[in-house]
């Protein structure tokens, strides 16, 4: 495009998006960071900005009105755990207009035919540019988003998709989306809830990633789906939530009666991973837990932002290893792809069990390693 006519194109654009009061054949809406943005009353093309944030477009069964992704959609490596990104292998394929993590390049946005009408940037201070400065560059109405979570944050991730789908003009999906993950925690909880307390076994779950891949002792205190089946998690007391890593000692101390393993962990390569730590580390070895081939693999979740359909769907697996008898009806594969499917439009387990050595809701053999 000349670049008189990129000038002229975007002043336009500046001037008829500012945030203000709404104009015929527009709306204001209030994102994330309370900013008033206007954005035209029937949306068809934008594109998404930010860890999670086309995950959340797919949840909401918009990905055909997508232009662009940003070059994570690109980067297909032998571990993936996105069941978006699987299920929608055409994302690959799409023009790239900035870098994973929400590092946009505002003059490859401005090229892209048709010009986006919204930017939807879930967004994390600090990472890329902020919306504002975005918005001022292209033109475009940039929305920011709050990604949320399914524990302390869940208000969040619901308001998140519930603004998306009013301007996408998907809101009974919208609505669709938050029961669906209202009602499946809520037969998790309702399955698990009056279980006796000398009758739960403690549980670990090590390996979780976090920019990354990590060893055994990167663990979750408040691992959501410990919680959705009222798991007794030998790390949750005293320690800060989110990913952290804890001393070996502590876990060997603990002693867990049943040990998860976050098959992200798999990514560091068969001399550095949780798997081979289990496997050879002289204090992993001595757990019970280890020796009586209590060691189950689970979907990682934590893979460019959380992947909401993996949290439930390891919880399913983790409730059945638990609490078999609350669990009797229950094929955790089955579930997941249940799952998968009214999230992503397609059954994904085995793609996903595939990436990660087929050691997915099942016993890790650790004799093997």
């Amino acid at each position: 495009m000349p670049f008189f006519r990129r000038i002229v194109l975007s002043f336009a654009l500046l001037v008829l998006l500012v945030p203000g009061p709404a104009r015929a054949g527009t709306r204001t809406v209030t994102d994330a960071l309370g900013r008033q943005v206007t954005v035209p009353e029937t949306v068809e093309h934008v594109i998404c900005s930010g860890p999670g944030c086309l995950r959340l477009l797919t949840y909401l069964q918009a990905q055909d009105r997508i232009m662009a992704v940003d070059d994570m959609e690109g980067k297909r490596r032998k571990y993936d755990a996105r069941p978006y990104a699987l299920a929608q292998p055409q994302f690959k394929d799409l023009p790239v207009f900035g870098e994973f993590r929400g590092c946009d390049h505002p003059e490859r946005i401005v090229t892209l035919k048709p010009l986006p009408q919204v930017i939807f940037k879930v967004y994390n201070i600090g990472q890329g540019m902020g919306p504002a400065e975005l918005q001022d560059k292209t033109g475009i109405p940039v929305v920011a988003l709050t990604y949320g979570t399914l524990s302390d944050k869940r208000d969040q991730f619901y308001g998140t998709l519930r603004l998306m789908g009013r301007i996408l003009g998907t809101t009974d999906r919208a609505e669709a989306l938050v029961r669906f993950f209202e009602s499946r925690i809520a037969d998790l909880s309702a399955r698990t809830k009056d279980i006796p307390e000398d009758r739960r076994p403690t549980a670990f779950v090590g390996g979780i990633a976090y920019r990354g891949p990590h060893g055994f002792a990167s663990t979750e205190p408040f691992y959501p789906p410990f919680r959705f089946v009222h798991a007794k998690n030998v790390a949750a007391g005293g320690l800060a939530g989110g990913v952290v890593e804890v001393a070996k000692e502590k876990i060997v101390a603990w002693n867990p009666d049943v040990l998860f393993l976050d098959l992200a962990t798999l990514q560091m390569g068969d001399q550095a991973s949780g798997l081979h730590e289990l496997a050879t580390d002289p204090a992993y070895t001595t757990l019970a837990a280890v020796a009586k081939g209590r060691v189950y693999g689970v979907l990682p979740y934590n893979w460019y932002n959380t992947n909401y359909g993996s949290l439930l769907a390891n919880a399913y697996f983790i409730g059945k290893v638990l609490s078999p008898e609350r669990f009797a009806d229950i094929d955790p594969v089955r579930e997941a792809d249940a799952i998968y499917t009214f999230l992503v439009g397609k059954p994904e387990f085995a793609a996903m069990d595939a990436a990660f050595a087929h050691l997915a809701f099942k016993p890790v053999p650790l004799a093997q390693h």
